[in-house]
Formats: structure tokens, sequence, C-alpha cells
């Protein structure tokens, strides 16, 4: 396999605008992420952006960044467009999409979601984590993946869901955003229309599932802090202090 790894960020985030030049410790938060990409050490890394901005900042410290139309619906529709418009004959094929809004992100969940494809069968791969604080077992906000364990910590994923899923005593699991596409499945997905699932839940993965695609989940051992508020972004950056402070 030859994978691309690809940066999704956008502006215009409804509830942080311009967060991915947010400022983290001095640098804007879409550079933790390429720093982090890079260090996974999988592939090269494209930041895929709608922002003239973010595009030269990138390009400032040596970065890659493509270009894409500021109207697309999600992530992954910004890197199907990207990898098109880098690769039009078809030399990558996977794309390991890293959300931009994920300073804290470990290089090695970046190279396990990778993993997740040794197998031809599977369409995607992504990332989970055990639900250890209670409130986040009934959280709306925190996506679980329902799955079956075939080998320790490699799960075959049979849904996602917003609410308390499977019901009973056990472990739940926490859904990360972050995805290993074969090339082929990101051109399908994206052609496909919204699902029935995915629009009820609003998660747009079911379209993935619904349409008969294999996604299979790892399990990695730290849960990245995804930015989406002034709060995440303040929280964010005590994180990267308190980092920074015990590194000295």
């Amino acid at each position: 396999m030859r994978p691309l790894v690809i940066i999704p960020a956008r502006m215009q985030a409804s509830r942080l605008p311009g967060k991915p030049l947010a400022d983290i410790g001095g640098m804007p938060m879409i550079l933790h992420v390429w720093h982090r990409a890079r260090e996974a050490d999988i592939g090269d890394v494209v930041i895929a952006t709608d922002s003239p901005a973010v595009a030269e900042v990138v390009r400032a410290a040596g970065g890659h960044a493509q270009m894409t139309r500021e109207d697309h619906p999600s992530g992954s529709d910004r890197i199907h467009e990207a990898i098109g418009a880098l690769d039009p004959d078809g030399r990558y094929d996977v794309v390991v999409n890293v959300q931009g809004d994920l300073p804290s992100i470990a290089p090695h969940a970046i190279r396990a979601v990778f993993d997740t494809l040794d197998m031809p069968e599977v369409s995607l791969g992504t990332l989970v984590t055990p639900i250890e604080r209670e409130e986040e077992r009934t959280a709306s906000s925190v996506v679980k993946m329902v799955g079956t364990e075939f080998r320790p910590g490699r799960f075959r994923c049979l849904y996602f869901s917003r609410a308390t899923a499977p019901w009973g005593d056990g472990v739940l699991w926490h859904h990360i955003g972050l995805y290993a596409w074969r090339r082929a499945a990101l051109a399908r997905f994206v052609a496909l229309p919204p699902s029935v699932l995915e629009q009820r839940e609003k998660l747009e993965q079911l379209r993935a599932l619904e349409a008969g695609m294999r996604i299979d989940a790892v399990v990695v051992d730290d849960l990245p802090l995804g930015v989406d508020t002034p709060a995440d972004l303040e929280r964010a950056r005590a994180i990267y202090a308190e980092r920074q402070a015990f590194a000295r």
C-alpha cells in the first residue's frame, strides 16, 4: 500500500471560526496536527484547505497545502477532491484522514489506523478507546462504536451511535473520528447519497456501513482532544503547556 495523509482544514467552523489558525503555545493548531502526522512516518502529508491564509501558514512552515472548494459538506469530500487534484494517476491507493482539530493526536494512533487495512476486505479503518468517565456513557456528543472483537484490540464495526450502546454490562467504546480509506472505497462513499441512519444519527460513517462497506477499528490507549469550542481551545492550550513543562 502507498498511503497519503491528508488533513482537512476549513476556516468557517460554526462554533469556533478560524480554528485551524488558533494559537496553541505560539503555533497555529493546524501545524501541531501537521507535525504529529509527519511524526507518524507512514507517508507524505498534505493539508487540504479552503483558506489561502491556512495554505500560506502551512507553506511557510515547509508543508504542502492543496486548495479545495469551500462548499464541501464533510472532510471526506474535501480529502477526495484533494487527492484527485494531487494524484490524478492514482499512485496513492490509501488516504489517511487526520482531522485538523486534533492537536494532541499521538503519532502511534495515526500509524495504528493505517494498520487496519491489513485485510483486503476492509474498506476503511478507524480508532476506538474505552469510555472511562461515567457521564460519557450517556452523552450524545460521545459517539459509541458497537462491534465484534475478532482478535485482541481489533473490531469489525457493526454500528455507531450517539446513544448508550450496546445495552448491558461491559466496556463501551468511544469512537475517534480518524479514518484510513482505501482510495476506491472513498470514491464510492462520496458518490453515495446520505443514508437514512447517517442523517438520523448525524454520523457519516453509517453511510459506509449501510452501503455494505466493512469498517474495522483498532483500540488505542489515549483519547485525543477534539477542539470544537473556545473551551476546548483553552483546554488544548493547558494540555500543551503541561507537556512542555514536563519535557523541561
